[in-house]
């Protein structure tokens, strides 16, 4: 038996169960929203006087939700947590259900693509920030999009 990720084209076999009781509460516990380096790149957005919307679907109809939005200036940031997302340099697969795993991450990653694809063609800006960035330069780099991205008032 079969079911679809959110938003997939392929069909991806049911979840596994996990091996052991502490993973499978581990795995339940993950927070969807505010994690700690989310929570430290508002705070620094915060401390140089940005306001900003939290975890919004920038697009009517668009599943996915951005953890940090500024709508007037149409900018979505991501901060992608390095196992969920595929990070390069700290992704890492575990070893019971690695094809399942696989495929999880990489389904992810094109919904990832999806998402920043449809955002910047209806005209918004994507910044992606990885959980094991400085989260004062990520802000940075958020802010200076932001500033960048202002509407001028004529």
């Amino acid at each position: 038996m079969t079911r679809s990720g959110a938003g997939d084209a392929t069909p991806r076999a049911r979840r596994p169960i996990p091996l052991h009781d502490d993973i499978r509460r581990r795995m339940e516990r993950q927070a969807r929203r505010d994690t700690a380096p989310e929570l430290a790149v508002r705070r620094a957005l915060h401390a140089m006087g940005l306001r900003y919307r939290v975890d919004l679907s920038p697009l009517p109809g668009l599943r996915s939700r951005a953890d940090i939005v500024f709508t007037r200036q149409r900018v979505a940031a991501f901060v992608d947590g390095c196992f969920w997302h595929g990070c390069p340099d700290h992704g890492t697969l575990p070893k019971h259900n690695a094809a399942w795993w696989a495929e999880k991450i990489e389904a992810n990653r094109r919904r990832d693509r999806r998402v920043d694809d449809t955002l910047r063609a209806a005209g918004w800006v994507v910044v992606r920030i990885w959980e094991h960035e400085d989260p004062v330069a990520a802000a940075e780099r958020i802010a200076q999009v932001v500033r960048g991205s202002r509407p001028h008032d004529d």
